[in-house]
């Protein structure tokens, strides 16, 4: 089985704003560690590819709301 990158949607970015708009949330098999909390989805697709692993772009709920991920 291919490793798995899960990431969302940072929810305070501002339109226009210059800074990468999406957070990791969690990696599972593949023996990676990332450092910066926030990137760029080029940068994760990069990575992705490099390594073998797919990446998952987990849903956002309405404010308050929690997400259950499931297969």
């Amino acid at each position: 089985m291919a490793g798995r990158i899960f990431y969302r949607e940072r929810r305070k970015v501002a339109e226009g704003e210059k800074k990468p708009r999406f957070t990791l949330v969690a990696v599972t098999g593949v023996d990676l560690t990332f450092y910066p909390k926030h990137m760029r989805k080029q940068e994760l697709e990069q990575i992705a590819e490099a390594v073998g692993a797919e990446l998952i772009l987990l849903k956002d709920g309405e404010k308050g709301e929690e997400v259950e991920v499931t297969e």
